[in-house]
Protein backbone atom coordinates (compact mmCIF):
# COMPACT_ATOMS: atom_id res chain seq x y z
CA UNK A 1 0.00 0.00 0.00
CA UNK A 2 2.45 2.38 -1.24
CA UNK A 3 2.40 5.46 -3.87
CA UNK A 4 0.48 7.52 -5.76
CA UNK A 5 0.05 8.15 -9.55
CA UNK A 6 3.13 10.46 -10.07
CA UNK A 7 5.44 7.58 -7.67
CA UNK A 8 3.91 5.21 -10.09
CA UNK A 9 4.70 6.52 -13.04
CA UNK A 10 8.27 7.84 -12.11
CA UNK A 11 9.57 4.74 -10.69
CA UNK A 12 7.64 3.16 -13.86
CA UNK A 13 10.07 4.94 -16.18
CA UNK A 14 12.66 4.72 -14.39
CA UNK A 15 12.66 0.59 -14.44
CA UNK A 16 11.66 0.66 -17.47
CA UNK A 17 14.86 2.79 -18.73
CA UNK A 18 17.01 0.64 -16.43
CA UNK A 19 15.80 -2.53 -18.15
CA UNK A 20 16.51 -1.05 -21.46
CA UNK A 21 19.90 -0.17 -20.42
CA UNK A 22 20.86 -3.73 -18.75
CA UNK A 23 19.69 -5.43 -21.94
CA UNK A 24 22.13 -3.74 -24.01
CA UNK A 25 24.92 -5.19 -22.23
CA UNK A 26 22.91 -8.71 -20.31
CA UNK A 27 20.74 -11.30 -20.60
CA UNK A 28 18.14 -9.54 -19.63
CA UNK A 29 15.77 -10.87 -22.07
CA UNK A 30 15.60 -13.78 -20.37
CA UNK A 31 14.47 -12.73 -17.48
CA UNK A 32 10.13 -11.65 -16.97
CA UNK A 33 9.68 -8.51 -14.68
CA UNK A 34 6.21 -8.28 -13.94
CA UNK A 35 4.77 -4.92 -11.67
CA UNK A 36 2.01 -5.46 -8.86
CA UNK A 37 1.22 -2.28 -7.57
CA UNK A 38 -2.09 -1.32 -5.40
CA UNK A 39 -5.32 -2.14 -7.43
CA UNK A 40 -6.14 1.84 -7.70
CA UNK A 41 -2.69 2.02 -9.63
CA UNK A 42 -2.82 -0.13 -12.41
CA UNK A 43 -4.08 1.71 -15.09
CA UNK A 44 -1.17 4.33 -15.18
CA UNK A 45 1.16 1.36 -14.28
CA UNK A 46 -0.35 -0.32 -17.27
CA UNK A 47 -0.52 3.05 -19.42
CA UNK A 48 3.70 3.50 -18.60
CA UNK A 49 4.54 0.40 -19.41
CA UNK A 50 2.59 -0.35 -22.44
CA UNK A 51 5.55 -0.33 -24.66
CA UNK A 52 7.87 -2.11 -22.26
CA UNK A 53 8.44 -5.64 -21.84
CA UNK A 54 7.60 -5.62 -18.51
CA UNK A 55 4.40 -6.89 -17.37
CA UNK A 56 1.69 -5.86 -14.80
CA UNK A 57 -0.02 -7.74 -11.83
CA UNK A 58 -2.59 -7.30 -9.18
CA UNK A 59 -1.59 -7.83 -5.69
CA UNK A 60 -5.23 -9.68 -4.52
CA UNK A 61 -8.80 -10.89 -6.07
CA UNK A 62 -11.92 -11.77 -4.34
CA UNK A 63 -12.41 -15.55 -4.43
CA UNK A 64 -16.25 -15.02 -6.54
CA UNK A 65 -17.21 -14.39 -9.80
CA UNK A 66 -18.50 -11.02 -9.69
CA UNK A 67 -21.48 -9.54 -6.85
CA UNK A 68 -22.68 -7.75 -4.03
CA UNK A 69 -19.41 -7.84 -2.51
CA UNK A 70 -18.44 -4.11 -1.71
CA UNK A 71 -15.47 -3.15 -2.01
CA UNK A 72 -13.64 -6.09 -3.80
CA UNK A 73 -12.09 -6.46 -6.83
CA UNK A 74 -12.93 -9.81 -9.06
CA UNK A 75 -10.81 -11.54 -11.65
CA UNK A 76 -12.51 -10.82 -14.67
CA UNK A 77 -11.81 -7.03 -13.60
CA UNK A 78 -8.21 -8.11 -13.02
CA UNK A 79 -8.10 -9.33 -16.90
CA UNK A 80 -9.86 -5.91 -18.03
CA UNK A 81 -7.67 -3.89 -16.15
CA UNK A 82 -4.54 -4.94 -18.76
CA UNK A 83 -3.07 -7.35 -15.80
CA UNK A 84 -2.42 -11.45 -16.49
CA UNK A 85 -0.90 -11.83 -12.88
CA UNK A 86 -2.20 -12.01 -9.74
CA UNK A 87 -0.66 -12.50 -6.76
CA UNK A 88 -2.43 -14.95 -4.21
CA UNK A 89 -2.31 -15.94 -0.32
CA UNK A 90 0.88 -13.48 0.48
CA UNK A 91 1.72 -13.70 3.85
CA UNK A 92 0.21 -10.27 4.97
CA UNK A 93 -3.23 -11.50 3.56
CA UNK A 94 -2.38 -14.55 5.90
CA UNK A 95 -1.29 -12.74 8.87
CA UNK A 96 -2.87 -9.88 9.06
CA UNK A 97 -6.47 -10.47 7.26
CA UNK A 98 -7.02 -13.99 8.43
CA UNK A 99 -7.14 -15.34 4.79
CA UNK A 100 -6.91 -19.68 5.42
CA UNK A 101 -5.00 -21.79 2.89
CA UNK A 102 -8.71 -22.96 1.91
CA UNK A 103 -9.84 -19.32 0.92
CA UNK A 104 -6.36 -18.94 -0.82
CA UNK A 105 -7.44 -22.37 -2.85
CA UNK A 106 -10.57 -21.00 -4.05
CA UNK A 107 -9.12 -17.86 -5.38
CA UNK A 108 -6.38 -19.68 -7.03
CA UNK A 109 -9.17 -21.80 -9.15
CA UNK A 110 -11.03 -18.29 -9.22
CA UNK A 111 -7.93 -16.88 -11.08
CA UNK A 112 -6.90 -19.49 -13.24
CA UNK A 113 -10.62 -20.02 -14.21
CA UNK A 114 -10.42 -16.32 -15.69
CA UNK A 115 -7.38 -17.02 -17.67
CA UNK A 116 -4.86 -15.45 -15.11
CA UNK A 117 -1.40 -16.31 -14.19
CA UNK A 118 -1.45 -17.00 -10.05
CA UNK A 119 1.40 -16.30 -7.87
CA UNK A 120 0.72 -18.37 -4.60
CA UNK A 121 2.16 -17.74 -1.97
CA UNK A 122 3.44 -19.99 0.36
CA UNK A 123 5.17 -19.67 3.97
CA UNK A 124 5.76 -20.70 7.42
CA UNK A 125 5.81 -18.15 10.65
CA UNK A 126 9.02 -18.57 13.20
CA UNK A 127 7.14 -20.34 15.58
CA UNK A 128 6.50 -22.72 13.03
CA UNK A 129 9.90 -22.93 11.32
CA UNK A 130 11.34 -23.36 15.22
CA UNK A 131 9.29 -26.11 16.04
CA UNK A 132 10.78 -27.78 12.84
CA UNK A 133 7.34 -27.73 11.34
CA UNK A 134 8.53 -25.89 7.80
CA UNK A 135 7.91 -28.61 5.29
CA UNK A 136 4.53 -29.61 7.37
CA UNK A 137 2.86 -26.11 7.21
CA UNK A 138 4.20 -25.43 3.28
CA UNK A 139 2.78 -29.21 2.32
CA UNK A 140 -0.57 -28.48 3.71
CA UNK A 141 -0.95 -25.15 2.30
CA UNK A 142 0.13 -26.44 -1.01
CA UNK A 143 -2.07 -29.53 -0.70
CA UNK A 144 -4.89 -27.52 0.05
CA UNK A 145 -4.08 -25.63 -3.64
CA UNK A 146 -3.52 -28.48 -5.61
CA UNK A 147 -6.39 -30.38 -4.61
CA UNK A 148 -8.76 -27.40 -4.92
CA UNK A 149 -8.15 -26.03 -8.29
CA UNK A 150 -9.15 -28.18 -11.88
CA UNK A 151 -5.78 -30.22 -13.14
CA UNK A 152 -4.60 -30.14 -9.60
CA UNK A 153 -0.39 -29.97 -9.92
CA UNK A 154 -0.74 -29.94 -13.97
CA UNK A 155 -2.27 -26.40 -13.52
CA UNK A 156 1.09 -24.95 -12.39
CA UNK A 157 2.70 -26.08 -15.18
CA UNK A 158 2.14 -22.17 -16.08
CA UNK A 159 1.62 -20.66 -13.12
CA UNK A 160 4.14 -19.26 -10.28
CA UNK A 161 4.62 -20.41 -6.34
CA UNK A 162 6.63 -17.91 -4.25
CA UNK A 163 7.99 -19.61 -1.08
CA UNK A 164 7.69 -16.30 1.51
CA UNK A 165 8.66 -17.29 4.98
CA UNK A 166 6.52 -14.73 7.22
CA UNK A 167 9.46 -14.28 9.59
CA UNK A 168 11.65 -12.59 6.61
CA UNK A 169 8.99 -10.66 5.33
CA UNK A 170 9.74 -6.86 5.76
CA UNK A 171 11.61 -7.54 8.52
CA UNK A 172 15.14 -7.50 6.83
CA UNK A 173 15.18 -10.99 7.61
CA UNK A 174 16.78 -13.45 5.41
CA UNK A 175 16.16 -17.36 4.95
CA UNK A 176 19.94 -18.19 4.00
CA UNK A 177 20.37 -19.67 0.22
CA UNK A 178 20.66 -23.05 2.11
CA UNK A 179 17.85 -22.92 3.83
CA UNK A 180 15.74 -21.53 0.91
CA UNK A 181 16.40 -23.42 -1.37
CA UNK A 182 15.58 -26.55 0.79
CA UNK A 183 12.17 -25.31 0.92
CA UNK A 184 12.01 -24.55 -2.53
CA UNK A 185 13.33 -28.03 -3.16
CA UNK A 186 10.53 -29.71 -1.40
CA UNK A 187 7.96 -27.98 -2.87
CA UNK A 188 9.31 -28.76 -6.54
CA UNK A 189 9.47 -32.56 -4.86
CA UNK A 190 5.70 -32.22 -3.78
CA UNK A 191 4.72 -31.05 -7.01
CA UNK A 192 6.97 -33.82 -8.58
CA UNK A 193 4.83 -36.60 -6.84
CA UNK A 194 1.75 -35.05 -9.03
CA UNK A 195 3.26 -34.28 -12.06
CA UNK A 196 6.76 -34.25 -13.14
CA UNK A 197 5.94 -31.78 -16.20
CA UNK A 198 4.21 -29.23 -13.74
CA UNK A 199 7.30 -29.68 -11.45
CA UNK A 200 9.92 -29.38 -14.00
CA UNK A 201 8.06 -26.15 -15.45
CA UNK A 202 6.59 -24.26 -12.81
CA UNK A 203 8.66 -20.95 -11.44
CA UNK A 204 9.06 -20.94 -7.67
CA UNK A 205 10.20 -17.66 -6.58
CA UNK A 206 11.88 -16.62 -3.46
CA UNK A 207 10.11 -13.63 -1.53
CA UNK A 208 11.49 -13.11 2.01
CA UNK A 209 13.70 -9.65 2.24
CA UNK A 210 15.41 -10.26 -1.77
CA UNK A 211 17.53 -7.59 -1.68
CA UNK A 212 20.86 -6.09 -3.97
CA UNK A 213 22.60 -7.80 -1.68
CA UNK A 214 21.73 -11.13 -1.11
CA UNK A 215 19.90 -11.93 -4.51
CA UNK A 216 22.75 -13.50 -6.51
CA UNK A 217 23.19 -15.85 -3.91
CA UNK A 218 19.75 -16.55 -3.55
CA UNK A 219 19.27 -17.22 -7.30
CA UNK A 220 21.81 -18.99 -8.15
CA UNK A 221 20.22 -21.95 -5.85
CA UNK A 222 18.79 -24.42 -8.48
CA UNK A 223 15.44 -24.60 -7.58
CA UNK A 224 15.10 -20.94 -6.78
CA UNK A 225 13.76 -19.11 -10.10
CA UNK A 226 13.46 -15.72 -9.06
CA UNK A 227 12.10 -13.13 -6.45
CA UNK A 228 8.96 -11.58 -5.59
CA UNK A 229 10.05 -8.49 -4.10
CA UNK A 230 8.82 -6.17 -1.36
CA UNK A 231 10.57 -2.95 -0.32
CA UNK A 232 13.42 -2.99 -2.93
CA UNK A 233 10.88 -2.89 -5.03
CA UNK A 234 10.14 0.77 -4.02
CA UNK A 235 13.79 1.73 -4.91
CA UNK A 236 14.50 1.75 -8.97
CA UNK A 237 18.03 1.30 -8.59
CA UNK A 238 17.75 -1.18 -5.62
CA UNK A 239 14.80 -3.37 -7.79
CA UNK A 240 17.06 -2.75 -11.03
CA UNK A 241 19.92 -4.70 -9.58
CA UNK A 242 17.97 -7.71 -8.58
CA UNK A 243 17.35 -7.66 -12.38
CA UNK A 244 20.78 -7.38 -13.56
CA UNK A 245 21.51 -10.45 -10.79
CA UNK A 246 18.88 -12.34 -12.37
CA UNK A 247 20.13 -12.26 -15.74
CA UNK A 248 23.43 -13.09 -14.55
CA UNK A 249 21.75 -16.55 -12.88
CA UNK A 250 19.29 -17.13 -15.47
CA UNK A 251 22.22 -18.70 -18.43
CA UNK A 252 23.56 -21.28 -16.19
CA UNK A 253 20.54 -22.39 -14.42
CA UNK A 254 19.68 -26.16 -15.60
CA UNK A 255 15.42 -25.94 -14.86
CA UNK A 256 13.96 -25.21 -18.24
CA UNK A 257 12.02 -22.29 -16.93
CA UNK A 258 13.08 -18.20 -17.06
CA UNK A 259 14.07 -16.34 -14.08
CA UNK A 260 10.97 -14.61 -12.78
CA UNK A 261 11.36 -10.79 -11.05
CA UNK A 262 8.13 -9.47 -9.35
CA UNK A 263 7.71 -6.18 -7.43
CA UNK A 264 4.65 -5.74 -5.53
CA UNK A 265 4.10 -1.88 -4.44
Amino acid sequence: MNGDRAMAKSLCADIARGVDQIGQIDKIGEVEILLCPPHILIPPVVDALADTPIGVGAQDLDANENGAFTGQISAAMIADSGCRHVIIGHSERRTLYGETSELTARKTRTALAAGLNAIVCLGETLAERQAGATEEVIGRQLAAILDSVDGGAAAFAESIIAYEPVWAIGTGATATPEQAQQVHRFIRARLAERDARAAGQCRILYGGSMKPQNAAELLAQSDIDGGLIGGAALNSADFLAICQAAAAAAAPKSQPTETRVTAQC
